[in-house]
């Protein structure tokens, strides 16, 4: 089908924008010898896993279930790192990962003597307490942060005895950020690092942004690689399905309240929460600022929340019941994150390949009520 014949609301994934993105982050592993992980907890549309496992080298989950996910569709490497693991899951997580990261020496105590016998590459979470987002929930290094062993921790020696440091700091960033973290992880941890087998520099790498500078990143991966003699590890989720997808959706009604509000078969609530939790105002296709353009909208939904509102904009035609409107970006924390609040349907999964779609998941009550 084409793409306006889609059901709304219709999550579609750009298969060719896809594959540009992977390319690019294939060229980084090539040109630097750094493995690259997908980070399911932003994407984890498993239909692109033997698409995806034919450019980078595994997945990294950060519970059992994206392990397991992991385990089943994705030919790689399979990494999980958890702020704490639970007994009862923990067997079946040594049975399906090969790299385990902990986040604190008492789970260290808890399970490394299992891990080790398994013979489970394991490694430790540290925080270099070297903030580079000001602060905020998306910030690792913020005071009374959870995630992660401090440089202060006086079981610190006990580094030496794991197979890798892992550290995650950054948030939609460039590589200049990531070069000062590494410096403050290396001032902070160098003598532990020197001894690791490995070392994973996290997510929040911009990689396939147009504006990051890839050879610094390069650079600063053959730089760790020459001075520690460790295999470098990347995991972006973004990175990886940046721009890569759309949200279509149907006005349902058009209402007023001192400005013309926009009623839609989508919600920012349910299907796309980082605009309420960020939060931010996405971009919709062939639409300007509120007041750029003869015609101004609230976009909102149908749900009773009355803060779910996406944002406001313009358009050149005034809008109509059944028009159709199709928000950007929306391929990664958005299939991971919706919710069936108000029994709000999820919107069906499609794949776009050049001018053809193909709806490859499609939801109804029985999926909200299973949930419950």
């Amino acid at each position: 089908m084409r793409f306006s014949q889609l059901p709304t609301p219709c999550y579609v994934i750009d298969e060719d924008r896809l594959i540009q993105n992977l390319e690019i982050l294939k060229s980084i592993e090539d040109a630097s010898g750094c493995r690259i992980l997908l980070a399911q907890k932003a994407f984890s549309c498993f239909y692109f896993y033997p698409l995806i496992s034919q450019y980078l080298s595994g997945t990294t989950a950060s519970g059992l279930y994206e392990a397991k996910l992991a385990h089943e569709e994705f030919k790689g490497e399979n990494h999980i790192f958890s702020p704490a693991y639970k007994e009862e899951e923990f067997g079946e997580i040594l049975s399906v990962c090969d790299h385990i990261v902990f986040n604190s020496f008492s789970q260290l105590d808890r399970f490394g003597a299992r891990a080790k016998k398994a013979g489970v590459s394991f490694g430790m979470r540290v925080n270099p307490m070297f903030s580079t987002q000001g602060g905020g929930i998306y910030d690792p290094c913020a005071r009374y942060s959870r995630l992660g062993v401090l440089p202060t921790d006086p079981q610190l020696e006990r580094l030496s005895e794991l197979d890798g440091i892992h550290f995650h700091t950054l948030c939609e960033q460039g590589a200049e950020p990531l070069k000062e973290t590494i410096l403050a992880a290396e001032n902070a941890f160098g003598p532990y690092m020197k001894k690791a087998k490995w070392i994973n520099l996290g997510g929040g790498h911009h990689i396939t942004k147009p504006y990051y500078d890839r050879q610094l990143l390069i650079d600063e991966i053959k730089r760790l690689q020459d001075k520690y003699g460790a295999m470098i590890y990347l995991e972006p989720g973004e990175a990886i399905a940046l721009d890569a997808g759309y949200l279509v959706s149907s006005v349902v009604d058009i209402t007023r309240n001192e400005m013309n509000i926009a009623l839609l078969d989508t919600s920012a609530e349910c299907h796309m929460p980082d605009v309420l939790e960020m939060p931010y105002r996405p971009q919709v296709a062939g639409a300007g600022e509120d007041g750029e353009k003869p015609y101004s909208y609230r976009l909102s939904s149908c749900t009773c929340l009355a803060g779910d509102v996406i944002g406001d904009y313009s358009f050149d035609n005034p809008l109509m019941p059944g028009d159709r409107l199709v928000f950007l970006d929306m391929a990664i924390y958005t299939m991971v994150k919706n919710n069936t609040f108000n029994g709000m349907p999820l919107p069906a999964i499609a794949v776009k390949k050049g001018d053809e779609c193909k709806v490859i998941k499609a939801f109804g009550y029985g999926d909200f009520k299973s949930r419950l």
